[in-house]
This record gives structure tokens, sequence and C-alpha cells, in this order.
């Protein structure tokens, strides 16, 4: 099936079963280098469309959903980054992609860092947008804090007052995208902030073992910090990064054009010429 959603390039999806889970994804675009990105927690392929228009002319672009959230299988377990890369690793080898280039921003970022360490997922290249590279003790804060009870009670809410709150919380956002964000929180699955529970995988390490040309996108209100990617480029060189002013870490949601121009650009220098 398709849609347009506003696209210049019509949205196709389909779903690819792998790792005994149905993994549904969106693709834009067909006959350009393959490109994937993927959401954070609470987040679906749909929340990513916007950033995915802008890379359309460049690239054929897959936003899948990850296992647990949006139109994806919710398993009662299974929501270790290991899992979410297992399947990301297996829909590349699915579909066949020769050498996609791969996008994660949050969850997302972490889960790109550890697929693309396994020798049996050549990429072009990866890009970190906001990666969740933070230290031990602010996984156990966030995993002890409420933010999962949060989730329980607003599956109990009526959407329509999902859709007043996040209209108040980002009224820059679309009506689109505020639309997506809201569907993709009533689509999570609580099994999923299973992801939460410490110790996150050593993202130093894999970092340090990357062989591809990486950028790490940085907000300058978001989760990572200047000082954090400098000591990754001195880990290892292939790592690049910029930080982009006057944003949070739902910088693909609110920039999505100069997401889109950096990487973009990134790739044309270091990835695409290969």
């Amino acid at each position: 099936m398709a849609d347009m959603t506003g696209s210049a390039l019509p949205i196709a999806s389909s779903t690819c079963h792998v790792n005994d889970v149905d993994i549904f994804y969106r693709r834009i675009g067909v006959n350009k280098p393959p490109l994937i990105a993927l959401h954070g927690l609470m987040g679906s392929g749909a929340c990513l469309l916007p950033l995915a228009r802008t890379l359309q002319d460049e690239f054929e672009v897959f936003v899948p959903d990850a296992r647990g959230h949006g139109g994806s299988s919710a398993p009662a377990s299974g929501y270790r980054y290991d899992n979410l890369a297992s399947d990301v690793i297996a829909l590349i080898k699915e579909l066949r992609l020769d050498k996609p280039v791969l996008l994660g921003h949050s969850m997302g970022g972490l889960t790109a860092a550890v697929a693309a360490t396994r020798s049996e997922s050549p990429l072009r290249a990866l890009v970190l947008v906001d990666p969740t590279f933070i230290s031990l003790d602010y996984q156990r804060e966030v995993f002890e804090s409420p933010v999962a009870a949060e989730h329980e009670q607003a599956l109990r809410s009526p959407r329509s007052d999902l859709l007043v709150q996040a209209r108040l919380r980002s009224p820059r956002r679309s009506a689109e995208l505020i639309e997506h964000l809201v569907d993709a929180r009533l689509h999570t699955s609580q099994h999923a902030f299973e992801v939460l529970r410490p110790p996150n995988p050593p993202w130093r390490e894999l970092v340090a073992h990357l062989t591809m040309p990486t950028l790490l996108l940085l907000a300058d209100k978001g989760v990572v910090s200047i000082e954090t990617a400098r000591e990754l480029h001195s880990l290892n060189p292939l790592v690049r990064y910029e930080l982009i002013e006057d944003a949070g870490h739902g910088i693909p949601y609110d920039h999505p054009e100069r997401v889109g121009a950096a990487v973009s650009r990134f790739l044309r220098e270091r990835a695409l010429s290969d």
C-alpha cells in the first residue's frame, strides 16, 4: 500500500518477518543508495518522515518501527539493545540492502552503533543523532524515573487529550508530526521500556571499534555534550561531530531540514564517493 502524506514521492509500506517478529517499515524512493533511519523510544518510523523527506532526493529511505512500537510486533520480551540491533541487521539482510547508511536518533542511535560493530552488517556510513550515550548513573536515574508509569497512564488517556497536550508542549511542530508522535506513543508497548534497564551497551567501546565514516550530530540542549563528542573523536578519528544550535533532544522533529542538510553534506564528503 502507499500514501502521499504530503510528500513529493509516495510512501510505500510493508512488513518484514525477522527474528520471530514482524517489523513494519515505510519506504520513500527507489533506485538510490539505501538509508535506514531508526527512531527513539515511544517513537515510530512515521515520526521521522519529515527528516526522510529531506533525504529522499539522494537516498531510498527506509523508516522501520522498532519491535514494540508502531505497526511492529510487541513480544513480551526481547527489548535489549542487542535485540533491537539484531532486528536491524536481519532487516538489512532480508531486504537485500547493499551497504546502507544507518541513521539513528536517541534509542535508535545506540541501536545503530551496536549494529554497526557487527561484521555481518556492512555499512556505507553511520549517523548518530543525539544517541543515548549516557553515564551509568544517568541510566539508573532514567530507569528509576516515573517515565514508564507516565506512559501507562497516557495509554489510558483519550487521543484528543494527548494531542492537546502535545500541541501545548511543542507549538512549533506541525499538526502532522504531532499526530504521528501521539499515535506512536499510543502504539508503544509497555514491554518496550525494558530497554531502559541498565546497563546500556558500552558505547565508548562501540565507538572505538567503528570502521565506517561516522557523524555524531549534537544538540546544544540535548543529551550528548560537546566534551563527549571530542572524547569520541579522539577515540576514533573516523567519528566527526557537528553541533546544531538552539535545539534539544528532539532535533529530527524540530529541525528536520537542518539535520537532513548536515547528513547530506557529511555523506557527500565522506561516503557517497566510494
